[in-house]
C-alpha cells in the first residue's frame, strides 16, 4: 500500500440516493484501472455485521466498535463489484431493504463515522481511487484532485429504481419510493455529522437529462 497520497490521484464521486453514483464510479475505475470504495456499502456491512452479532443497532458505541473492527474487501470482476466481509461474499445480502434501513441508522452516528474514517482513508493506493458516498470530497478526501457531485431530481431517481426492482420481479409502488428518496435526502442533508452537498470545488452534473454515457464521458473528460 502506497501511503503517499501526494502522488495518487483520488477521484471522488457523492451525491444522493439513486443519482447512479455505484454504476459510475465502477465503470470510471474499471476505466481507470483504479481502486474502488463504495463508502455506502460500508455503512450496510455495519448494519450487517451488527445484525449477524446480534447487536443492538440503537447502542452507538457498540456499532462503532463494530465499524472499527470490519475486514472487507471490494473486488471489482467483470462488469461488477464483489464485496467480501471476512472473506464472505455479501454483495447480494447488504443490499436487502432491512439492511439498508439499518445502514441508514449507523450512518448517522458520529462515531461510526469517526471509526470507518481511516478506514475509509486506507482505500487510498496507486495508481489512483474513485470513491463513492456522500461525504468523500468533503469530509473524508478533501484533498482529492477531482470532486464530481452527482444528481438527479427525485422523480428521475425513483424512476431507476422502481425499474431495478421491476426486474427482480419486485411489486413497488413508484409514488411511495419517490416520498423515500425524498425523506431520505432530507435526512442526509440535514444530519449533523457530514451532512451531504457538493465541496465547494465539485463539479455538480445533473444526470436526469443524461445518459450513463454520457455522464461517464464528462467525467472521465474531467479526470484527464
Amino acid at each position: 500500500m502506497n501511503t503517499d497520497t501526494n502522488k495518487i490521484v483520488i477521484v471522488t464521486i457523492d451525491g444522493p440516493s439513486g443519482a447512479g453514483k455505484g454504476t459510475l464510479s465502477q465503470l470510471v475505475a474499471k476505466k481507470l484501472g483504479y481502486h474502488l470504495l463504495d463508502s455506502g456499502a460500508l455503512y450496510r456491512l455495519v448494519a450487517l455485521s451488527a445484525h449477524k452479532l446480534n447487536a443492538d443497532i440503537s447502542d452507538e458505541q457498540t456499532v462503532a466498535e463494530i465499524a472499527s473492527r470490519l475486514d472487507v474487501k471490494f473486488d471489482v470482476a467483470g462488469d461488477s463489484t464483489l464485496i467480501l466481509l471476512a472473506g464472505e461474499n455479501v454483495t447480494d445480502a447488504i443490499r436487502q431493504e432491512s439492511v439498508s434501513m439499518n445502514a441508514s441508522v449507523v450512518a448517522a452516528y458520529p462515531k461510526v463515522r469517526t471509526a470507518l474514517l481511516q478506514r475509509q482513508k486506507d482505500f487510498v493506493q496507486t495508481p489512483g481511487l474513485v470513491a463513492d458516498g456522500r461525504d468523500m470530497g468533503t469530509t473524508v478526501f478533501p484533498e482529492a484532485q477531482v470532486k464530481i457531485f452527482l444528481t438527479a431530481s427525485a422523480e428521475a431517481r425513483a424512476e431507476r429504481r422502481y425499474k431495478q426492482l421491476s426486474q427482480k420481479g419486485v411489486d413497488v409502488d413508484i409514488a411511495e419510493i419517490v416520498r423515500d428518496i425524498k425523506a431520505r435526502d432530507d435526512r442526509d442533508s440535514q444530519r449533523e455529522a457530514s451532512p451531504l452537498k457538493p465541496a465547494d470545488d465539485a463539479l455538480v452534473l445533473d444526470s436526469t437529462l443524461m445518459t450513463i454515457d454520457e455522464v461517464l464521458k464528462a467525467i472521465l473528460d474531467t479526470v484527464r
